[in-house]
């Protein structure tokens, strides 16, 4: 019969991390590779390209990128329906 004592090494936790275990807490920043198509409109796509500024943001400060994008395309969207009509009649008296 062999009675051998463990070492410390058999006993004690593994003190490596393993690149493959999950991490504890919650992960960084990190972009979703998202692809974002040109649409042709400057303003438009000034405002979709604003979206990768959440790339580099925790979760939190998303709301704020969004809300900015949402808000300037909202307003890109009216300036849309806002046609120039005819030209004000002006009563000019000779």
């Amino acid at each position: 019969m062999n009675d051998a004592v463990p070492q410390a090494a058999d006993t004690e936790p593994d003190t490596e991390a393993d690149p493959g275990a999950p991490q504890d807490g919650p992960a960084g920043p990190a972009p979703l590779g998202v692809p974002r198509t040109p649409t042709g409109n400057a303003e438009v796509d000034a405002h979709v390209e604003r979206l990768a500024d959440a790339d580099h943001l925790t979760t939190d400060g998303h709301l704020e990128v969004y809300e900015d994008v949402h808000g300037g395309l909202r307003d890109a969207l009216t300036a849309l329906d806002t046609r120039p009509g005819p030209p004000p009649a002006h009563g000019h008296r000779s």
